[in-house]
């Protein structure tokens, strides 16, 4: 992806882990219910993405903080030597944590710094959310499809009836009712798209390169249509994927 074309990562300044694992604290049900969703979100890129041995796999936009919920695909994976990680931050923790997965920190509104094609498999758990606006989100997918030849990108599902980030129960299926919420409880941060854009299955749709073959479906904690996260998979070969 050239340069004057929109970012990979944004940046909005805001500590985004930190607040989000203020819901999912260490042994919390937030925790507990996470650990469930993203241990199942694990199990279906394994299932549409059937990583070979010797098949490399980025992982775009890991938590430095370190927590039984946090960084499944390094957490569960039993070749973290074929893993390369990506991050804005140092990623002190995250190394400490898994000493045998590649990281490399990248810059914020930069493309990331990897050849076409260049690794097997390119997912991201958790990150399409929080790029700052929707161009921005649709650049973050043809990144992703541009650098891995299969593509497996989760996000929470606005419809679970719990919202992922805030706690807040039902009032997210509504804009302006979230908004209000969230400035109600002291959450304002969270109502700003810079910071969060409550992702549906439709919105996610739009989100697939043109002329890719996207799949869209219900992962994580699985209640139907108000199933916890959503999942986009592109198989670069049956697409443009551009």
């Amino acid at each position: 992806m050239a340069d004057k074309v929109l970012p990979v990562l944004a940046d909005s300044g805001s500590p985004i882990d930190e607040q989000y694992y203020e819901v999912a604290a260490p042994r919390s049900w937030g925790e507990r219910l996470a650990v469930v969703a993203r241990d199942r979100i694990y199990a279906d890129i394994l299932r549409h993405c059937r990583p070979a041995l010797d098949e490399t796999i980025l992982d775009v936009g890991v938590s430095d903080v370190v927590t039984d919920a946090a960084n499944m695909l390094e957490r569960k994976y039993p070749h973290p030597e074929r893993i390369t990680a990506v991050g804005l931050g140092e990623g002190a923790a995250f190394k400490a944590a898994y000493p045998k997965v590649t990281y490399r920190r990248i810059e914020a509104n930069r493309p990331l710094p990897f050849a076409d094609k260049a690794f097997d498999i390119a997912t991201s758990n958790a990150v399409l959310e929080h790029v700052g606006s929707v161009p921005y989100q649709a650049a973050f997918v043809r990144e992703l499809s541009r650098v891995g030849k299969r593509v497996f990108i989760s996000v929470p599902n606005r419809y679970f009836p719990i919202e992922h980030h805030t706690a807040i129960p039902l009032l997210h299926f509504w804009t302006k009712s979230f908004g209000l919420a969230c400035r109600w409880l002291g959450k304002a941060d969270w109502a700003d798209e810079r910071n969060l854009i409550l992702m549906s299955w439709q919105h996610l749709a739009s989100l697939a390169p043109e002329g890719s073959v996207p799949v869209i479906g219900h992962t994580g904690i699985r209640l139907g249509g108000f199933s916890s996260n959503l999942f986009l998979y592109i198989d670069g070969s049956l697409g443009a994927g551009r």
